[in-house]
């Protein structure tokens, strides 16, 4: 006799781990997102170029006599390809003996949401890396003094745009503020998050960055580049992955190896995030005040 009819199976059930699990990183991506200020998700096909906009060439040094015709300062534009869109893939596995010694939630479940929250770290750092390329420079002796130098700059290469600042600094840079001040923070994909801060705009927070330096960009200067893992060029039609029902930002599949008697979980995804203009990103440095004077302004 076959089994009942609209019975739970165990089928049913791995596609809502999956679902579970692709829901999340979703929604934690949706929350860098509106953390960070994208206002550009761009969905790509693995190969795809990744491109940032460069701009070179030479101001005039402004001395110009009285009537003379004042020469012209020369500028190009140019797009160059920083990295390819790559479909990454990961795989974990459980043993049966594995399964009955600490039981599927802990031996399955547990690991699975670990492996989706380690792929997001890996995004994270990917990011916070890119950061390091940037163009800009801005010093001030404390934290308050250089992001606002930052804020300066950025005002200045985005003089014609209305921009969002956001920085990004290490926890230790900050404590300090936290002990003294009425700051509310808040956390999205492993960061935590600070909105206005000193007025000057978003500071994210990241032990990936040493202390004593930071990042600042412009919200408007960040894009998000991600492969549909659903529907990019029929993978969709070769391969049985769960996926958020959104963005299909990550793909999930259990399934049980007989073969090697394990449990199998394969996760697929092809998320980028970085500042598409080096000029626009500024790269901080936050100095120690003198034995003889203060911070000024700091407190």
């Amino acid at each position: 006799m076959g089994a009942e009819t609209n019975v739970i199976t165990t089928e049913e059930m791995a596609k809502v781990r999956e679902l579970d699990y692709a829901q999340l990183f979703t929604e934690n991506i949706k929350g860098l997102i509106k953390m960070l200020g994208v206002t550009r998700k761009i969905p790509v096909v693995a190969g795809t170029a990744l491109k940032k906009l460069t701009v070179t060439g030479t101001l005039h040094n402004g001395t110009v006599a009285e009537g003379d015709i004042i020469p012209l300062s020369q500028y190009e534009t140019e797009w160059t390809t920083v990295a390819e869109a790559t479909l990454n893939k990961w795989r974990k596995a459980t043993t049966a003996e594995a399964i009955i010694k600490g039981g599927f939630d802990q031996a399955v479940n547990d690991t699975d949401k670990k492996m989706v929250l380690d792929i997001q770290k890996g995004i994270r750092a990917k990011f916070i890396g890119s950061l390091a390329e940037g163009d800009g420079t801005a010093t001030g002796v404390g934290l308050q003094a250089a992001l606002a130098d930052a804020w300066g700059k950025l005002q200045t290469v985005f003089e014609d745009d209305d921009i969002a600042p956001v920085y990004f600094v290490n926890p230790q840079d900050i404590a300090d503020y936290l002990g003294k001040a009425q700051i509310t923070t808040q956390t999205a994909f492993g960061f935590t998050y600070i909105e206005n801060f000193l007025g000057l705009g978003t500071v994210i927070t990241s032990s990936l960055i040493t202390k004593g330096t930071f990042y600042a960009t412009a919200a408007q200067n960040l894009v998000l580049y991600y492969i549909d893992v659903k529907g990019a060029n029929g993978i969709g039609e070769a391969f049985d992955f769960t996926t958020d029902s959104e963005l299909a930002l990550i793909g999930i599949h259990e399934e049980a190896n007989y073969t090697r008697m394990q449990s199998e979980t394969v996760a697929i995804a092809g998320v980028t995030i970085f500042a598409e203009i080096d000029a626009g990103v500024i790269v901080g440095t936050i100095t120690a005040a003198s034995a003889e004077g203060g911070e000024g302004g700091e407190g």
